[in-house]
C-alpha cells in the first residue's frame, strides 16, 4: 500500500524496460507502483507477478482503463514511440504526470503537442534518460564549468553502439517503421545527443550535418549514423550510435585547459560507483617519451541505482505540485525537446543527402 508521501504511479505498458524501472520505483523512496496496464489482463497479471509488484497493484486489461484509475498520480509509460503523442496526451487530459520513456516522440512536433497537453493540465513530464540522474553526471557538469580545470569547451564526442544479433535486427520494435521508427537514431543517438548538449549547458548546435555512410534496413529505418554539429562560436561536437558495431558508451570532452573522458556513462561498469578521468593542462616530459602527469580517475558511490534517483526526481516534483501546489519544472521537458530537435535533425540530414541543416530559430 502506498504511504501518504510516496507518489502513485501506474505503469502504463509491459516493455522490457519497464522491469528495469519497475525495480526502480520499488527502490526509490517516495514511489510506489499501484497499477499497471496491458492490452491484456493476463499480461499485466503475469508482469506484475513477476515484477514483484505489491499484491494490492490494480490489474488493467486496457490502457483506457489505468487512465481512468484516480488511485494513480502519475504514469510511466514505455510505449513505442509511435503511440506516445496519443497517450500521453490523454495521460495528460485526465491530470497524470508523466515519465516517457525515450525518444519522447517521433518528431518535435509531436512533442510539442504533449507538452501543450502538459502545461495546460499541470502535470509534470520528464522523459526516461537515466544517465543524467546518476550522481556522477553533477560531478561531470562541475568538472565541464570549472574554468581553471576545464576551461572553455571546444569539442565534444559522444557514441553508444552495441550489436544487435539477427533476432534484435529483425525482430525489435527499434527497426520497425510502425513502431521506433527512428531506430538506432532514436534509441542509441538520443543518449549521444544528449551528452553533447549537457556538456555545451544544453545551448542548441546553430548546424547538425549527418555523416555519409548511414545504414538503414530494407524498412528505411537507422540502423547506424554519425553526425556533426557545430555552434556559433566554433564549438564542435561528432556522435556516432549504431545497432551494428561492438557495445562502446563514451563521451570526450575537450576544453582549452583540460579534457573528460567517461566510458560508461549511460551503464556504468557498476551499479554502486560510476567513475571518470579527467586531465587538466596535459603535457609531456623533456624527451617527449611519457606524459607528465597521468589522467586522474575519480569515483562516485551510488547509493540508489541510476535509474531509482529518476523516479526519485520524478516522484519529488510530482510531490511539490500534488502537496504544496508547485508548478512543474520545465527544466525536464526542455531539454527532452531540445533532444529531439538535434534527432530529428539528423534524420532531416540523412533523409536529404546529407545537407547541413540549420537549427535557428527551432
Amino acid at each position: 500500500m502506498a504511504t501518504d508521501t510516496q507518489i502513485r504511479i501506474g505503469v502504463m505498458g509491459c516493455a522490457g524496460i519497464a522491469r528495469k524501472v519497475s525495480r526502480a520505483i520499488h527502490l526509490a523512496p517516495n514511489a510506489t507502483i499501484v497499477a499497471v496496464a496491458s492490452r491484456s489482463l493476463e499480461k499485466a497479471q503475469t508482469f506484475a507477478t513477476e515484477n514483484n509488484y505489491p499484491k494490492s497493484t490494480k490489474i488493467h486489461g486496457s490502457y483506457e482503463s489505468i487512465l481512468e484509475d484516480q488511485e494513480v498520480d502519475a504514469l510511466y509509460i514505455p510505449l513505442p514511440t509511435s503511440l506516445h503523442v496519443d497517450w500521453a496526451i490523454r495521460a495528460a487530459e485526465k491530470g497524470k504526470h508523466i515519465l516517457l520513456e525515450k525518444p519522447v516522440a517521433l518528431n518535435v512536433a509531436e512533442f510539442d503537442k504533449i507538452v501543450e497537453a502538459c502545461e495546460a493540465n499541470g502535470v509534470q513530464i520528464m522523459d526516461g534518460t537515466m544517465w543524467v540522474h546518476n550522481p556522477r553526471t553533477a560531478k561531470l557538469q562541475e568538472f565541464l564549468s570549472d574554468s581553471e580545470r576545464f576551461g572553455q569547451l571546444k569539442t565534444v564526442q559522444s557514441c553508444f553502439s552495441f550489436a544487435g544479433d539477427e533476432n534484435f535486427l529483425k525482430n525489435d520494435i527499434r527497426v520497425k517503421p510502425g513502431l521506433d521508427g527512428l531506430g538506432a537514431l532514436g534509441d542509441a543517438g538520443w543518449y549521444a545527443i544528449r551528452a553533447t548538449l549537457l556538456a555545451n549547458n544544453f545551448e542548441l548546435p546553430k548546424t547538425v550535418t549527418a555523416f555519409p555512410g548511414a545504414v538503414l534496413n530494407e524498412s528505411g529505418v537507422i540502423l547506424s549514423c554519425g553526425a556533426s554539429l557545430s555552434w556559433e562560436d566554433g564549438r564542435t561536437a561528432t556522435i556516432y550510435c549504431s545497432f551494428l558495431a561492438n557495445l562502446t558508451m563514451e563521451i570526450t570532452a575537450i576544453g582549452t585547459n583540460g579534457t573528460l573522458r567517461v566510458h560508461d556513462f549511460i551503464i556504468p561498469y557498476k551499479e554502486t560507483e560510476a567513475s571518470f578521468r579527467t586531465i587538466t593542462k596535459g603535457g609531456f616530459d623533456k624527451l617527449v617519451t611519457a606524459w607528465v602527469s597521468p589522467p586522474s580517475e575519480h569515483t562516485v558511490k551510488t547509493e540508489l541505482p541510476q535509474e531509482a534517483c529518476m523516479v526519485r526526481e520524478f516522484a519529488r516534483l510530482v510531490g511539490e505540485i500534488k502537496n504544496n501546489g508547485a508548478k512543474p519544472d520545465r527544466f525536464w521537458p526542455s531539454i527532452s525537446r531540445k533532444t529531439q530537435l538535434v534527432v530529428d535533425a539528423v534524420k532531416e540530414s540523412v533523409d536529404n543527402n546529407y545537407e547541413q541543416i540549420s537549427l535557428s530559430g527551432r
